[in-house]
């Protein structure tokens, strides 16, 4: 009996000794592990350039609120922040508003963040957006941003966080037009806004400081008094910005190197920078072409017409032979990208599919035409388009939607319309189809293409009723439902054919790492991921 105690004591005392030295090891690999590590991280960081060049083309000012000039609209979001900005999917993310809530049709409240700072270290307060949105108001036309406040009637402060902002109107999805840069009150002072001296060099509370504006350069470097860089910290500690008085310059500088990184929606690009030598990311544009058709025409009234138009037009096609292949092909008023966009990506061209449409629907392919006896006349499918002559592009995809509604049948003739005559055309709505563009806001409102008015005269009751709900929905897994309901009205009723969205690309340095993309609202979204080897 003492002999099998002495033997179990003997057995738990060598497991014992086994897990002390398995766990000596595994502490012991794992310091190591740590070591190498540390030592990794010493070594990149050793090893990293802390300085990226940039490129501004025909610079005005770096004051976001009264410069025009896309370059620096791009690299202003380093050094100035909205309350509200839009992600690459066209999600709304609070940077200096810590919340905000729609209190009526026309009323919202504002909560700020409360641990932000200027790069001067003043507290940012409501102070700050009344005095932004003010010099908005005045400024008017002068500024980019006079469409995100044109509706604003008042602006009060609540405390020194919080602040309403009364509309004239209601605005669906207005929370999105609150992406325009914060300046501060306490900057200017008293002084003109406009042509203060200050306003060549003012301050933000972005990851960069303005350090200075000299001998066609511009320097920043990064904000130590940044209130998120506990979050987030930047390798790059500072920019150079080379300024050039036309485009060709600074793709010059690019492809020598002196240029680590342009953004361009120029389709051609690769004629002045070359193929190889850089890295490069694509996506979609703003520019958004559609072609819209007359509901309230006698033939087009049919929604099996309208559909068989549909199908007969390969946008691929026109992408391929007048946009080099670059733009990216449209379904939708939203982009694909968006993340309300719940529909497909592919080309639904189908001519066959077309002409049986056509068929089942009673049309007769007879003497050249397509004929069917409607409301005692005798109809043809035989349309005219109307684009604006001074538009060269757009007279080439209308002539190549002749081409391909003609393929399979239906006649086309083209209105080339001036001007006034063109918008003579769209105010009157008298037009079988007109050919129209615009571009894509960060909104996802779509009352312009279906609400009262809309180009089409297109009248859905599903489509009305559910326009009025998501004006108030704040569940997003319900919002996205109603928006795919909507995408469904839309490939069925056909009131618009969505052709394609335009080209944005990012060319960057082949030493230049990182994450870096092509939104094309903030292309520096991810800077702190970025590093220069």
């Amino acid at each position: 009996m003492k002999n099998n105690i002495l033997k179990y004591i003997f057995f738990i005392f060598i497991i014992a000794v086994a897990i002390f030295v398995t766990y000596k090891i595994n502490k012991s690999n794992k310091e190591i592990n740590q070591e190498n590590t540390t030592e990794v991280n010493e070594e990149k960081n050793n090893n990293v350039e802390q300085t990226i060049n940039l490129g501004i083309v025909e610079f005005d000012t770096i004051n976001p609120i009264i410069s025009k000039n896309k370059y620096v609209q791009d690299i202003s979001k380093l050094i100035y922040e909205p309350l509200i900005s839009i992600n690459e999917s066209y999600e709304l993310e609070g940077v200096l508003a810590e919340e905000w809530a729609k209190t009526s049709e026309t009323t919202y409240i504002i909560k700020l963040k409360e641990n932000i700072k200027w790069s001067n270290g003043e507290n940012v307060t409501s102070q700050d957006v009344l005095y932004t949105i003010d010099q908005l108001k005045a400024l008017n036309e002068k500024t980019i941003y006079v469409y995100n406040v044109q509706y604003v009637i008042q602006a009060e402060i609540i405390d020194n966080y919080r602040i309403k902002i009364t509309l004239n109107r209601e605005v669906p999805f207005f929370e999105y037009n609150l992406n325009f840069p914060i300046m501060s009150k306490n900057y200017y002072g008293d002084e003109d806004f406009q042509h203060s001296e200050k306003t060549k060099t003012p301050i933000g509370t972005g990851k960069y400081v303005i350090k200075s504006i000299e001998n066609s350069q511009i320097l920043l470097e990064k904000n130590e008094n940044y209130w998120n860089k506990s979050k987030e910290d930047v390798t790059l500690k500072n920019i150079k910005i080379a300024l050039y008085s036309n485009t060709g310059e600074i793709y010059n500088d690019f492809k020598l190197g002196k240029i680590d990184l342009i953004n361009t929606t120029n389709i051609n690009i690769e004629d002045y920078i070359g193929t190889i030598g850089y890295n490069k990311v694509e996506e979609i544009g703003r520019e958004y072409d559609y072609l819209v058709l007359n509901t309230q025409n006698a033939v087009l009234s049919n929604q099996e017409v309208r559909q068989a138009i549909s199908y007969a037009i390969d946008k691929n096609s026109i992408i391929s032979n007048i946009f080099n292949g670059k733009y990216k092909l449209s379904n939708f008023p939203l982009t694909y990208n968006n993340w309300l966009y719940q529909g497909s990506k592919e080309n639904n061209y189908d001519a066959q599919k077309a002409q049986q449409i056509l068929k089942d629907n009673g049309w007769e392919y007879k003497y050249n035409y397509w004929q069917k006896y409607i409301d005692y006349y005798t109809r043809r499918l035989n349309f005219k388009l109307v684009v604006k002559e001074s538009d060269s592009i757009k007279v080439k995809v209308a002539e190549l939607i002749k081409q391909q509604l003609e393929s399979i049948g239906i006649k086309i003739t083209i209105i080339k319309a001036n001007e006034n005559q063109y918008q003579n055309y769209k105010n009157n709505k008298n037009y079988d189809m007109i050919l129209c563009g615009t571009y894509i806001g960060t909104s996802p409102d779509l009352t312009t293409y279906f609400g009262d008015g809309n180009l089409s005269n297109y009248n859905n009751e599903e489509m009305c009723s559910i326009l009025n709900d998501v004006k108030n929905i704040t569940d997003n897994e319900l919002l996205k439902e109603k928006y795919k309901r909507i995408y469904e009205i839309y490939m069925n009723d056909v009131p618009y054919i969505s052709l394609y969205n335009s080209y944005e690309l990012v060319a960057y340095n082949k030493n230049l790492s990182g994450s870096i993309t092509a939104n094309w609202y903030n292309i520096f979204s991810k800077i702190s991921t970025w590093y220069k080897k």
